[in-house]
């Protein structure tokens, strides 16, 4: 059986000198009205819904063209991507001159879609029906990569997509100590696995006391399973999440691989309590959050884990959502 690599904490450092210079630092916010809602005896928030192309994506994108050949990056790059790693693809690709090409399924929301396009990506749209979407999606982006000769690259499962979205927790992790702080719980969201994989990592290596959770919509729990039955397991076709970016059916082997090494434990958050996450990250915070960017939030505040007298970091993934769904979530999911 071929082992999955887990990248060193000497591998998250090299990528992070080096998507550091592409990116922009997102605040560590300490949230006191939180604090006293939950119980715990502090709560840090990082929304990287405030980085570029409005999630973390960028990060793990960037490193992962920094490693293509000369060859490579002249011919270009395909993908599939629900949204915000398509964003991130093609705004890294724009910054290092790499065409990029995103396979999308029709159903994703079209403010994602537009912005994709709008850091000059070509978009290729799936139509899945009754077959899981980011099945279509992936066939896509393969016969893609065979008849134009393009790159074919991962959304999340690829070790060096692991080692460059790690720049988020590392860079927690420096806000952190700036404060003379720590975190004793951890919560990320959990689609493929790509983010929690690294920041879980980070984490693991620098900061082995923090319990972490990785927090998935109800019906889209693959990490879960698979953490708590010691193998990936796949998720059966079921009812839609409003957490659009966070509905893999399976996790990646190298997310898998990072997660088991760092001991991450999986729980799982309903439609509306990620809405009412993003009505009080809107109202206390000042952050618009879309579904799966609030999903860790919803995690916290709906009592999944006892937090009292604990310090918490919460980490707010994306903000791509458009007024008009957004305001469609605040009022419960009624236009």
């Amino acid at each position: 059986m071929m082992t999955t690599l887990v990248p060193s904490l000497d591998h998250l450092k090299q990528a992070y000198a080096v998507t550091a210079k592409a990116t922009q630092i997102t605040p560590l916010l300490d949230s006191a009205a939180l604090a006293r809602e939950t119980g715990a005896a502090r709560v840090f928030v990082k929304p990287e819904s405030l980085q570029w192309a409005g999630s973390f994506k960028v990060r793990g994108a960037y490193w992962r063209l920094k490693r293509l050949s000369p060859d490579e990056a002249r011919k270009g790059v395909v993908a599939y991507s629900s949204g915000n790693f398509a964003q991130g693809l093609a705004a890294a690709g724009q910054a290092l001159g790499i065409p990029v090409t995103i396979v999308m399924p029709i159903d994703a929301p079209a403010a994602k879609r537009d912005a994709t396009t709008g850091y000059g990506a070509r978009v290729v749209l799936t139509d899945h029906g009754e077959r899981a979407r980011e099945e279509v999606a992936a066939a896509t982006a393969r016969e893609i990569a065979e008849t134009e000769g393009l790159a074919l690259l991962h959304p999340f499962d690829d070790p060096e997509i692991v080692a460059g979205q790690a720049g988020a927790g590392l860079e927690a992790l420096e806000q952190l100590d700036a404060r003379n702080a720590s975190a004793d719980l951890l919560f990320c969201a959990v689609g493929g696995g790509g983010l929690i994989g690294g920041v879980s990592l980070a984490f693991h290596y620098l900061s082995p006391a923090t319990e972490i959770f990785g927090v998935e919509p109800e019906g889209f729990d693959g990490m879960g399973a698979s953490l708590a039955h010691g193998v990936i397991e796949t998720m059966p076709i079921g009812p839609k999440s409003i957490c659009d970016g966070l509905m893999a059916r399976k996790p990646g082997d190298a997310p898998f691989a990072a997660l088991r090494t760092a001991g991450v434990r999986g729980i799982t958050v309903d439609d509306q309590s990620v809405r009412h996450a993003m009505r009080i990250a809107f109202e206390r915070l000042k952050l618009v959050l879309e579904p799966s960017g609030a999903a860790s939030l919803a995690a916290l505040l709906g009592g999944k884990v006892d937090v009292s007298g604990k310090s918490v970091l919460v980490v707010a993934t994306g903000g791509n959502v458009s007024l008009t769904d957004f305001m469609t979530h605040m009022n419960d999911g009624r236009i």
